[in-house]
């Protein structure tokens, strides 16, 4: 149960802290000169905050629904680790109640936040497309890029798994999707995020200069 309370905290938590950082993309491009008098330190508390009170909360109701159904038998799930969708299986009762408060749950953290970040990315490219200088534009994909990829490799393994109708059975496709947005996104993250550091990219320039010098030879 600690197992499915703390990964239903973090994974929710890390969509709104996605969605925020969003927010924080679009003040940044779109009103730089405000940047500074908008995300100040007590607003920056405050999104830290409702991020981790919006994963709470997830992690509170699905944990209840999915807790409260009855299991039987040997109770041994074909999965690398518990989660609702694993769980549900298993479940020796009508699953539809939970399956719709777990659908629920999914749009309030998962559609939503995915929605704020469209809106974000709309006003920031309908900002960059208006700017004169190409430098410009280069620094705002720049700032944007990385927490793009993030939002694409997460959001896309989570939506598959909690927003689609539950099946009987565990494919090994669904336990590599789960694997996906639970160990391999977070792993890639200090990769993804660390490619706009300077010295990364000039190691990154170095390794690709020897490498192509070595084949000339």
């Amino acid at each position: 149960m600690t197992q499915i309370i703390v990964f239903l905290l973090v994974g929710g938590t890390e969509c709104a802290l996605l969605a925020v950082m969003s927010y924080d993309r679009y003040v940044a491009v779109c009103k730089p000169l405000h940047y500074s008098t908008i995300m100040t330190e007590q607003v920056c508390l405050q999104l830290a905050i409702a991020s981790w009170a919006s994963g709470a909360l997830v992690s509170l109701v699905d944990t209840s629904f999915t807790f409260q159904l009855p299991y039987r038998g040997q109770n041994i799930i074909n999965h690398y680790f518990c989660e609702p969708p694993a769980l549900l299986k298993l479940a020796s009762a009508d699953t539809y109640s939970t399956e719709m408060a777990i659908f629920a749950m999914g749009v309030v953290i998962l559609l939503a936040p995915i929605s704020l970040i469209l809106v974000s990315y709309w006003n920031i490219i309908s900002t960059v497309i208006q700017m004169q200088s190409g430098e410009g534009r280069f620094k705002a994909f720049s700032t944007c890029g990385s927490h793009l990829i993030v939002v694409v490799l997460f959001y896309g393994s989570a939506i598959f798994t909690y927003m689609r109708p539950n099946s009987k059975t565990t494919k090994e496709r669904d336990k590599m999707i789960t694997v996906f947005y639970t160990v391999i996104t977070p792993m890639l993250n200090p990769i993804i995020y660390s490619l706009r550091n300077k010295d990364v990219k000039g190691a990154l320039r170095k390794l690709t200069v020897r490498k192509s010098f070595s084949q000339r030879q």
